[in-house]
């Protein structure tokens, strides 16, 4: 299969390379494209094309399938859609959203992560093994390789946290869950490896990516690329989600040094350019877009997309109540209150032309004039240009800032944990009257809840509730809440699946140790 919109070269060149190396048909990751396996180890700057490569695998077309959009797509479905604090009128997508696919080795939705992800290592594994070979100053080796390294080892962060039990439901990391390939040169048929060692070989990665990222002075020239406040923010969320609670909070506080938090006019800005917060995005421009596939074009309130315009994307009422009206977050979510009658309370779809209609449409005049207005319907993320352009965050120092106050909670140390919290709200401006004098249980559900406020849309949410350990309870409108019947529903935390996602058949198809 060929990688849609990739039109450099050293890149095409640099896939070719694993035909040799691997069963053509294996997850059908690879090109058929018949180029010099040579061309792109000449030197480093077709090395350096290369890893710009990898970066555009995270946001290009997938499967050929319209939705699977690299990263946006683990973002929007995994993270979102079947979380508890994002709501979207789709119940025909019920047992996606509802957790019905994670034994269906079959489903497309199992595959795709792992097709994905895969595709990221097998090409990192080759620039890793060869770069150290070919011309070009020793210091552009080293941050070419450091990429490399911290692109698998992302991959594998993400990939343990579907495809691997929580920690506390590993037995200290005994499942048995991915495969472990960091050669060119490793067969098709290995075994899957323990959660554990999957955690190891991330913070080996990244311990050489720090090193060598250092060792060259690397200074990026865009946020797309990789340096080494990315990596300590891969390392930081690795840890948390293995538990690591030292490791996280040392890591996210190295992430964040050089990364203020946004100000109150970046933070309204649309979240679709880099600003002085993110530490790492993808490069989204008119010239070089996804159109109906990119991540905006799923969720940006402006967009023409007809997955935007039909089905806006909303935030849960329940977490949208806890929301202070001092909070500058509330405003980004449309607040029905005092305009009763004027939207269908079964879909949120407010009546056209009605006083809310047009109230809405004053406040955000780029929202599409044949978009549908519904109550709770976000306007915090938004495309810089039709159907959905913009950069697409991975990384920010609000979410560093999180995983130190979480890592510090259960560590004990909740007096800084509660200090973080303000130093998220108050201290940045988003809430001015924020304050946190709380301890115990009820310090956990605030941590819970401002990092469903903060992080809202940005593919957080299934990832959380998971790790936490916490069901997810979708409420009915009957009940208090703003879901369809269909996905109002509850998944409980110890349901037997685990909220794990098994191998996919088109593994175990091709890999004879699994049979």
């Amino acid at each position: 299969m060929k990688i849609i919109n990739i039109n450099k070269t050293a890149f095409i060149a640099l896939l070719a390379l694993i035909v040799g190396a691997c069963n053509s048909d294996y997850l059908d990751t690879y090109p058929t494209d018949e180029t010099s396996p040579t061309t792109v180890f000449e030197n480093t700057k077709n090395v350096e094309m290369a890893v710009n490569g990898l970066a555009k695998i995270m946001v290009s077309q997938h499967l050929v399938t319209q939705g699977f959009s690299g990263e946006g797509t683990i973002k929007m479905y995994y993270g979102e859609y079947s979380g508890n604090n994002f709501r979207v009128n789709l119940p025909g997508w019920s047992p996606m959203i509802n957790g019905q696919y994670f034994d269906n080795i079959t489903s497309i939705y199992n595959y795709y992560p792992w097709h994905y992800y895969y595709m990221i290592i097998t090409n990192a594994n080759v620039i890793i093994d060869q770069v150290d070979e070919v011309e070009g100053p020793d210091k552009d080796k080293k941050y070419l390789k450091a990429q490399a390294l911290a692109y698998r080892a992302y991959s594998y962060t993400m990939l343990a946290q579907l495809y691997g039990y929580r920690w506390d439901d590993s037995n200290n990391g005994m499942q048995p869950c991915l495969i472990l390939r960091t050669s060119p040169d490793d067969a098709v048929s290995l075994p899957l490896s323990p959660l554990k060692d999957i955690y190891a070989a991330i913070y080996t990665d990244l311990d050489q990516a720090l090193l060598l990222f250092d060792d060259s002075k690397y200074v990026r020239g865009a946020n797309h690329q990789i340096d080494g406040s990315v990596a300590h923010a891969i390392y930081a969320r690795a840890a948390l989600a293995r538990k690591d609670y030292t490791t996280a909070a040392d890591q996210a506080g190295l992430a964040r040094t050089k990364y203020r938090l946004m100000t109150n006019s970046e933070y309204l800005a649309g979240f679709a350019n880099p600003n002085a917060e993110w530490i790492w995005s993808s490069y989204g421009a008119s010239d070089e877009q996804l159109y109906f596939y990119s991540y905006q074009a799923m969720i940006a309130y402006n967009s023409s997309a007809s997955a935007v315009r039909l089905y806006p994307k909303r935030m849960s009422k329940e977490l949208y109540e806890q929301i202070p009206d001092t909070d500058l977050r509330k405003g980004l979510f449309l607040n029905p209150s005092g305009f009763d009658g004027q939207f269908v309370a079964s879909t949120g779809l407010v009546t056209a032309g009605s006083d809310l209609d047009k109230a809405t449409r004053a406040n955000f005049p780029d929202l599409q004039s044949n978009a549908a207005v519904a109550a709770y319907m976000q306007f915090k993320i938004k495309a810089n240009d039709m159907p959905g352009v913009g950069h697409l965050n991975h990384f920010r120092s609000a979410e560093m800032l999180l995983i130190e106050a979480e890592a510090k909670f259960f560590s004990g140390d909740q007096g800084t944990a509660a200090t973080l919290l303000e130093e998220l709200n108050r201290q940045s401006g988003r809430d001015p009257n924020y304050s946190c004098s709380l301890s115990g249980d009820l310090l956990f559900k605030e941590l819970v809840k401002y990092r469903g406020i903060e992080l809202w849309g940005e593919g957080f949410d299934w990832f959380d509730m998971k790790r936490w350990n916490l069901s997810i309870d979708r409420k009915k409108v009957v009940d208090g809440g703003n879901y369809p019947d269909l996905l109002a529903v509850k998944i409980e935390a110890n349901a037997d699946h685990k909220w794990t996602w098994k191998t996919p058949s088109k593994e175990t198809d091709f890999n004879e140790t699994l049979d």
